[in-house]
């Protein structure tokens, strides 16, 4: 019964899960889910994840919009996919992937391995968008499916059950629908313009039942339109209207600029992206690498703070679960690069730190995953995580640039295309500049978080 984990445990789990979305009566829900709760805890051996179901338990005793978004994620979803993401990421990630990783560690050799992966399996992509991340690389290459196969089957042995897919476009990857059928007890978080989602991918993401799309989008029409092309916003509304319609879990994806901050920190654009059935919302700061890179588009020091606020407020009156690729690093203790929670295999099979940072010095093509993991460039940057008792200041290209140069300039990597030292060499004074006006907003409020030394008396 305990082989590859507890398969017990695991069908009620599933049991109670499908039997939430039926459930009305709010006392028979809350004993449902609490029932779940203590099963899920018998399933994680870590404490780190014991104490988050127990938050998370607690957050649903007190009325919490989690709560709301729950009961939508059960209710709403077509029930083939809804089966499908908890199998494969409520248990098989978060449960049973917890103990495979714990596993790996402890063997002769092992390391702790990342909770995901990020891998842009193209670059090809019909838009161009100013200030594209990923503008500058190759759009001839392409990971094949055998060796994304081989990725993830190596991914599994070390307990990654969760992948994302950027890029680039993933959806123009002619075998990706391959790739998500054979693997279907992963999940896959898909960040996409939206363009090419028409009546037919929605259902094949139905069909496979463990994708999850997430949407660029730079606000409300006049932004949206300004960086991606007139017309795209009414193709994202369209596709939106088919991924709800269809019961999908879906979201969004905003990327901070200085021109588009207004919109996509409002209200009314939160409460918008809520009606359209977003049921994620995924924040992310313009950094200026890639295409045509400019400081000038980063959001100032003061847009960056305000957003930051903004997701505390929005979290605790809202419906829908926000992620923020920095101002969450509290949640984390700090970055998440170089394979301490991700790393990202570029279309060429460049293992690189982080998605922003474009230099690598092992190759998937000539190495297993295990040792590209665990390179001693990688080695190097989690040795030095958290950068700063602030953990408000996680990152090593804008708040510490110090240690991004080292990283970049002092450790045999090569840079994965042209113009990427860009970052570290010609910006390298404004980025500077900018890292030091950000501490000016980031200390104060770092000194009132429960997470910092002062708050906790230390």
């Amino acid at each position: 019964m305990k082989k590859n984990g507890h398969r017990l445990e695991v069908y009620v789990i599933n049991m109670l899960m499908a039997s939430l979305a039926h459930v009305t009566n709010d006392k028979l829900f809350k004993l449902t889910y609490r029932t779940i709760g203590r099963l899920a805890e018998k399933l994680g051996k870590r404490d780190y994840y014991v104490r988050r179901i127990r938050w998370v338990l607690d957050l649903f005793d007190q009325g919490h919009p989690a709560l709301e978004f729950t009961k939508k994620i059960l209710r709403s979803l077509n029930p083939h996919h809804r089966k499908t993401i908890i199998q494969s990421y409520v248990i098989n990630q978060l449960l049973v992937g917890t103990n495979k990783r714990k596993a790996f560690a402890e063997q002769p050799g092992g390391y702790y391995p990342p909770g995901f992966l990020v891998i842009s399996p193209t670059m090809r992509c019909n838009l161009k968008c100013f200030g594209c991340y990923a503008g500058s690389y190759q759009q001839t290459e392409e990971l094949s499916f055998e060796t994304i196969d081989r990725i993830l089957i190596e991914a599994k042995e070390m307990g990654i059950y969760f992948i994302t897919f950027s890029g680039g476009e993933p959806f123009f990857l002619k075998h990706i629908f391959d790739v998500f059928e054979k693997h279907n007890d992963m999940s896959f978080l898909v960040y996409t313009h939206g363009g090419l989602i028409d009546e037919r991918v929605a259902q094949k993401i139905i069909s496979v039942g463990n994708v999850i799309p997430s949407i660029s989008i730079e606000g409300f029409r006049e932004a949206t339109d300004q960086r991606r092309g007139k017309g795209h916003f009414d193709r994202v509304m369209a596709a939106m209207d088919m991924l709800r319609d269809a019961g999908v879990l879906f979201g969004y994806s905003a990327t901070q600029t200085r021109k588009n901050h207004d919109s996509i920190t409002s209200d009314e654009f939160v409460d918008f992206m809520i009606d359209k059935g977003c049921l994620l919302g995924c924040y992310f700061m313009y950094v200026p690498v890639g295409r045509d890179p400019k400081t000038e588009l980063m959001p100032t020091p003061q847009q960056r703070d305000y957003l930051r606020e903004s997701l505390g407020r929005w979290r605790n009156s809202k419906p829908i679960l926000f992620i923020d690729f920095w101002n969450d690093a509290p949640w984390v203790n700090g970055c998440m690069s170089g394979a301490r929670k991700y790393a990202h295999i570029n279309s060429k099979g460049d293992v690189e730190p982080c998605v922003f940072c474009h230099f690598a010095t092992h190759n998937i093509h000539e190495y297993s995953l295990k040792e590209a993991l665990n390179s001693p460039l990688f080695q190097a940057i989690k040795a030095k995580i958290p950068y700063d008792e602030n953990l408000y200041r996680p990152c090593m290209l804008v708040d510490h640039p110090e240690v991004g140069r080292e990283m970049a300039l002092n450790h045999g990597a090569y840079f994965t295309h042209e113009g990427a030292d860009c970052i570290f060499t010609d910006l390298a004074d404004e980025i500077d500049e900018f890292a030091e006006s950000y501490k000016s907003f980031a200390d104060p409020a770092w000194q009132k978080h429960p997470q910092s030394k002062h708050s906790r008396g230390e």
